[in-house]
Formats: C-alpha cells, sequence, structure tokens
C-alpha cells in the first residue's frame, strides 16, 4: 500500500472509529440523563427508558433490511449519508418540543446506527490488506469500547450541569465532524487494498455457511449469558459483593478501561488466530462469572473478574465481527449485518432472563447462569471442526482473500 493511502486509510479508520464511539454515547446516554429527561418532558421514568428500548429494537429489526436495500451502494457515500442522517436525528433529538418528536430523532438515529454498523466494519477492512484486516476491525472497535468508559459520563454530566439537550447536540457536533471527515478520506470507487473499482458487496475470505451459522447462534448465546449477569452486575455488588454505593463507580470504570485493554489486546490475534480470538475470551468470561458466584463475596477477587470480564467481553465483540467478515457465505455487509443483530438479540435476551432469574432466584444466580450460557457458546465453538467442517485444509491465516469492497 502507498504511504500517502496508508495514512489516508488510517484517518478513515480513525474517523469510523470516532463514528463508533459517538454512536455507543448516543444510545446509552439516556439511561445517564433518565431521570434528568423525565422531570423536563413530564414523563414517567419507564416512558423515558422507551427511548432505549425502543432504540435497540430497531436497530435489531432495521440492519439486515437496510443492509440488503443499500448493498449496491458504494460505501463512502452510503456511510457520508447515514453520518448526515445521524446528525439530523440527533438535532431533532437536542430541539424536540414534546416526547412523540423526541421518540421520533431517537429512533431516526437507531435506524442509522443499524446501518452503520452493518457497513463501517467492512468498510474498514476493505480499506487494508487481508493480513491486517482483523487488526483494522480491533482499532476501530477502540471507539465503541471508550463509548462507557468516556462518552457517557461526559455526556451525563454535561447534560446534569447545562442540561440534556447540550449533551445531544454535542454529539450531533461530533457526528457532523466525523462525517466530513469520512467523505473526505474514505476511499471511493476505488477501496484501499483491493484494487478493485466496482462497488459490489464484498465476500468473506474463508466463506462458510454452517461456520456462519454456529457464529451466530454462539453469539447470541454467549452474549446473551455475558448480559444476564452483567445487566444486573451493580446489585450483585451491593446485595452479594458487599460492595459500599460509593464504589461502584471506580469498579464500572475499571471494567470500561480493561475493556479497552481487550480490544487492543485481541487485535494482535485477529488474523493470525482467528478461532483463539474467540474461544479465549469466552472462557475467560466463563471462568470470571464463576469466580463471582463462588468467591464475589472476596472483594480483591470479585475486583479481578470484573475487569477479566470487562477486557473480554470487548475483545469478543471484536473477534465476532472479524470472524464474521472471515466465514461470511455471501455478501460481507450482510454478514455483519447479521452478526450485530445477533449481538443485540443477545443483549436483550440475556437483560430478561436476568430480570427473572433475580426475580425468582436471587441476585447471585445471574453469574452462573451467565457461566453457563457462555460455557455453552465455547463448547459450540470448540465443535465447529465437527459441527462445519471445513472445505479446504489450508489453514485459515493464508487463505487467499477475495475483494472485499
Amino acid at each position: 500500500m502507498h504511504l500517502t493511502t496508508q495514512r489516508r486509510a488510517a484517518w478513515a479508520l480513525a474517523a469510523l472509529a470516532v463514528g463508533a464511539f459517538t454512536y455507543v454515547t448516543a444510545e446509552v446516554l439516556p439511561i445517564g440523563l433518565l431521570t434528568v429527561m423525565a422531570a423536563d418532558l413530564d414523563r414517567s421514568p419507564s416512558e423515558t427508558g422507551l427511548l432505549v428500548t425502543g432504540y435497540a429494537a430497531v436497530v435489531v429489526l432495521a440492519s439486515l433490511p437496510l443492509t440488503r436495500l443499500t448493498q449496491r451502494v458504494p460505501r463512502r457515500r452510503l456511510l457520508t449519508v447515514t453520518l448526515g442522517v445521524f446528525v439530523a436525528g440527533m438535532l431533532l433529538t437536542a430541539v424536540a418540543p414534546n416526547y412523540p418528536v423526541l421518540l421520533g430523532g431517537r429512533l431516526l438515529v437507531a435506524a442509522t446506527q443499524a446501518l452503520f454498523w452493518s457497513v463501517a466494519t467492512p468498510a474498514a477492512a476493505a480499506m487494508f490488506p487481508p493480513e491486517i484486516r482483523g487488526r483494522a476491525i480491533a482499532r476501530m472497535s477502540i471507539g465503541s469500547s471508550l463509548g462507557p468508559v468516556l462518552g457517557v459520563p461526559v455526556g451525563t454530566w454535561l447534560g446534569q450541569q447545562v442540561g440534556w439537550r447540550t449533551a445531544f447536540a454535542l454529539a450531533a457536533a461530533v457526528g457532523l465532524i466525523t462525517c466530513v471527515t469520512v467523505a473526505t478520506l474514505m476511499p471511493g470507487r476505488r477501496q484501499a487494498g483491493d484494487g478493485s473499482d466496482g462497488h459490489e458487496p464484498g465476500r468473506g475470505a474463508t466463506p462458510d455457511a454452517r461456520r456462519y451459522a454456529l457464529l451466530i447462534v454462539a453469539t447470541v448465546i454467549g452474549v446473551g449469558g455475558y448480559l444476564t449477569a452483567y445487566t444486573y452486575i451493580t446489585p450483585f455488588l451491593l446485595d452479594f459483593g458487599g460492595f459500599a454505593p460509593a464504589a461502584l463507580s471506580p469498579l464500572l470504570l475499571a471494567s470500561g478501561i480493561s475493556g479497552v485493554a481487550g480490544t487492543i489486546v485481541v487485535g494482535r490475534l485477529l488474523d493470525s488466530r482467528p478461532r483463539m480470538a474467540l474461544v479465549g475470551p469466552l472462557a475467560l468470561i466463563t471462568c470470571a462469572l464463576l469466580a463471582l458466584y463462588f468467591f464475589g463475596a472476596l472483594h480483591p477477587v470479585a475486583v479481578v473478574a470484573l475487569c477479566v470480564t470487562g477486557m473480554s467481553f470487548s475483545a469478543l465483540a471484536a473477534a465476532i465481527a472479524s470472524r464474521a467478515l472471515q466465514v461470511a457465505p455471501g455478501s460481507t455487509d450482510i454478514a455483519s449485518a447479521g452478526s450485530g443483530s445477533a449481538f443485540n438479540i443477545g443483549i436483550a435476551g440475556g437483560s430478561l432472563l436476568g430480570g427473572a432469574l433475580i426475580d425468582h432466584s436471587g441476585v447471585r444466580s445471574v453469574t452462573v447462569a451467565g457461566a453457563v450460557l457462555t460455557a455453552a457458546a465455547l463448547a459450540a465453538l470448540l465443535c465447529e471442526r465437527w459441527v462445519a467442517p471445513a472445505r479446504a485444509s489450508a489453514p485459515e491465516r493464508t487463505a487467499p482473500a477475495r475483494s472485499a469492497r
């Protein structure tokens, strides 16, 4: 890759990482500002909570249809328009005079997020040679890992100090800068690293429908297992762990920072050991959740286990995104949309399961239930060679890459 082209691709990748950061912040920000928004709009907390629930539902339901509808649109143009609509939706949210308009703005932003996550990951990979595409995906994922650590706390603080509308307007401004950067720097008709000038959807390096299907199933189960426990980690730490309420923020911050570290570390494995990048984090999450179940009342053990789960889950998210592109049986955009939908289904399912367990079995049960599910996902992936045997004997790391435009 020419040095100028390499630098341009690196800056474009940084812009996509900022876009991922902004989307994660925009999605979760209403949680931190729930009471402030509810009071300003004269709505109950449960009604305001629909701003998050409805958002997640749109992301799940719209990913595949929108990706299919736009798969022949060149990626630079598509991402530019997507980010432009995101900015409009965030501004509509910021100036909404009432709840229905606010909800409409949120759902519009959710639709752009569904498309962004489906297209941005394959686009990031396509800008680089096949041997470093996994690393590129990991670097982009750093942005999404920073969202809960930096974006949400800063947005929450800003919203509490000067009003929640200012926080959403600032997110819109960041989105606008990202949109302009992507439009300026991202390759257009020609994709960096592939030498082709069409805009047909890319293909997986080692396409295999059975392995892709197994990945989707393992994603739903594994992500669901993690969220079964993590959604209710706060009451677990308080009630079973015996931590003081003042310790919660530092603990969650440590988990978030560990997640950023996990994303960086897994980048070294995605290209050379893609299966290890998947099964390793799942194994660590399973062990950490079991440690919380048996020894969560011991503060040093609980802290270490919490950091291990945060690190491993962020690594797992990047590994799933990378693996979906490798084994995509057709368009990488469609494969990315499918894995993203599976990820969000796991999030929703895990949250619901954890809530049911707390009501009937107590808060401690969410950790062991989560461990059982992540262990099941791990077992499924370990059996991949028997459930979905490879069609070729060449090692994954040397498999020829097809065009990933």
